[in-house]
């Protein structure tokens, strides 16, 4: 997607161990237009699918997958990182190591909200290793949904995480696919 690619080029931050800072826009200060065309860049990918709900891990997902949902017609559920005094006991829970954080994160979605057979599309900020995205797939295998595809605004694919969504066989998109960071730059899949 040019228009994410041309304002990651624009804003994004390359840090120490691979880090993609764009906090401008997604993971701090939410751009809502640049999340709205993401989302309906995600509705055309996944034309195809029946998607029930969007899928998504707190707290930098939520923006791209509420603009999903909406242009998708469908909720949106987020995997909470700690679960709230609120929440009953009736959980799914994963275990996601975040490796920019360097911690283990527990997440947890409440059971009523997700139902087998449902058809989920998970929708995650950053696919690089690919943890977040592999506790959502334990959730929704808990639940007995049904994932329908993965999307990442933004795939580090030389980190490994989308080869491991696609070798498990699920449709995978990515907005922006990073090759490489090279001398503090981003390089794009297939860019010269």
């Amino acid at each position: 997607m040019k228009l994410l690619e041309d304002r990651i080029k624009k804003d994004g931050e390359v840090l120490d161990g691979d880090v993609l800072k764009i906090n401008s826009f997604l993971n701090h200060q939410v751009d809502p237009q640049l999340m709205m065309a993401c989302g309906e860049e995600f509705k055309r990918l996944f034309a195809k699918k029946k998607i029930d709900k969007v899928l998504t891990c707190e707290a930098s997902g939520i923006a791209p997958s509420i603009m999903t949902a909406y242009v998708l017609g469908v909720p949106m559920v987020f995997a909470r990182k700690k679960k709230p005094s609120t929440l009953n006991d009736a959980v799914y829970w994963a275990d996601v190591f975040s490796y920019t954080k360097k911690v283990n994160n527990k997440i947890c979605v409440e059971e009523r909200f997700l139902h087998k057979d449902e058809n989920l599309l998970i929708i995650d900020d950053f696919v690089a290793h690919g943890e977040a995205v592999k506790g959502m797939v334990n959730i929704a295998k808990q639940a007995g949904c049904n994932i329908v595809g993965v999307g990442a605004v933004v795939a580090k694919t030389f980190q490994g995480g989308s080869s491991w969504v696609k070798e498990h066989g699920y449709h995978f998109e990515a907005l922006a696919n990073i090759d490489s960071f090279e001398n503090g730059q981003v390089h794009f899949a297939g860019e010269e």
